[in-house]
């Protein structure tokens, strides 16, 4: 497996536009399922995990053309399989975002546990609700769901935590049911909110877009469509987490800046300035990062909840931001209880960390960091330390990168455009 061979102390400067947002294309590839026309998705990013779920789609027998790099059309008006790659399905959480169009529409389907990252307890006990609410019988033994549907049917679902994904499989699923359903305590992150608008620009029925109320109103069959993918407000936090470390101003265009107004809010307490130019945004150069005293003096506290919450997927970044920044703060991972279980590579950094419990961790600073030998351990992890590499004094070797490939295109190539030293090479 690949690693990084990256060289700290990094000036960068340049314009960088994020790619199409990886959480969004999983379950917009998941809903080509839903009908047999061809469907042409744009802005569709190069990453592994997208790979795999093509190759899922593939699996079942849908009809795939790349018209561009990152433009694809699928045609699926009939399956040869119920059963995508076992091998392939096990290591991507999206893998289980084809339980819902494919009882929708073909009735059936078996599928293993999702992959994923490794980030603590993910269970998948929400899309099972969801599914069954609509009419879905499921048995799961050892590791496999077999998943059969005669016709689902509308129903009020109420789920039990705001699930991203559950959410989503449940719009899919009731997009073809017969009936109004109504989603409670829905998920309503950007990506959820572009999955609605694939589906009615498929014939779908959505409304109350962007709330946690979500009203779908059954369609006996869906068309195809012409859909771009929205940019990914994660990578865009990952960029300016960047900007901001390396001291070095960049420009992040087409950032999607109506859905970053809480990350930007996130920066501030760490004293980075982010300036919208339309939907652009610029992150000034040689910034001080100074924590922002709470007003009742209490530790500053960087905290992720559903959205419109923080983001629990710029968690890690946050937190090597921190160590460049003047005072004390409270990282409070409240989503995931392993997400902070990488917290002793930026340690052996240099970083200034108590990891309090799996969820809390607290990082005084600024602490200079030099170059280390790490392991990426996970996507978003993954991101941190090469922030953390090209920001710290020295070299650093980073193993694992494939993990960071999953979740960011071409990462090394597109940083080395604006400044950076990143080598990709074979383990050695």
């Amino acid at each position: 497996m690949d690693q990084f061979i990256v060289e700290g102390n990094a000036h960068l400067s340049g314009e960088i536009t994020p790619s199409g947002n990886k959480n969004e294309a999983l379950p917009v590839l998941a809903a080509i399922l839903l009908t047999e026309d061809p469907v042409i998705l744009r802005n569709v990013p190069d990453i592994a995990d997208i790979r795999d779920m093509r190759e899922l789609l593939a699996s079942l027998g849908v009809r795939i053309t790349r018209l561009d790099e990152h433009t694809f059309q699928f045609e699926s008006p009939t399956i040869s399989s119920h059963e995508p790659s076992i091998e392939i399905a096990s290591r991507i959480r999206g893998s289980f975002l084809l339980a819902g169009p494919m009882l929708a529409r073909h009735g059936h389907i078996r599928l293993p546990s999702p992959g994923g990252d490794k980030i603590g307890f993910r269970p998948v006990s929400t899309h099972l609700l969801a599914l069954r609410s609509l009419g879905a019988e499921i048995v799961s033994e050892k590791g496999m769901y077999q998943m059969s549907a005669h016709g689902l049917e509308a129903a009020n679902i109420y789920l039990d935590e705001a699930s991203v994904m559950g959410t989503e499989n449940a719009l899919m699923a009731a997009a073809l049911a017969k009936g109004t359903t109504v989603i409670y305590n829905a998920a309503c992150e950007p990506h959820v909110q572009g999955l609605c608008h694939c589906l009615n620009a498929m014939g779908a029925k959505i409304s109350n877009i962007g709330s946690n109320m979500l009203i779908i109103e059954g369609c006996d069959r869906l068309h195809g469509c012409d859909y771009t993918i929205q940019p990914d407000h994660t990578e865009v936090g990952s960029f300016i987490g960047l900007a901001a470390v390396t001291r070095s101003e960049l420009v992040i265009r087409n950032a999607g800046v109506q859905y970053l107004r809480m990350v930007r809010m996130g920066f501030e307490k760490l004293g980075v300035t982010t300036i919208a130019e339309g939907d652009n945004l610029r992150i000034p150069k040689d910034q001080e990062l100074q924590i922002r005293t709470d007003p009742s003096q209490g530790i500053t506290k960087i905290d992720d909840s559903p959205w419109p919450g923080f983001p629990a997927d710029l968690v890690s970044i946050m937190t090597v931001v921190a160590t460049q920044a003047s005072g004390t703060v409270l990282i409070f991972e409240k989503m995931f209880e392993s997400r902070l279980f990488w917290v002793d590579k930026l340690i052996s950094m240099g970083a200034t960390i108590i990891l309090c419990d799996p969820h809390r961790a607290v990082v005084n600073g600024p602490a200079p960091l030099r170059g280390a030998a790490l392991v990426s351990p996970d996507i978003r992890a993954g991101m941190a330390l090469l922030i953390a590499a090209l920001g710290a004094d020295g070299q650093s070797v980073i193993q694992n990168i494939r993990q960071i490939d999953r979740g960011y295109e071409r990462i090394d190539q597109r940083l080395n455009a604006l400044g950076a030293q990143i080598q990709r090479v074979p383990p050695l």
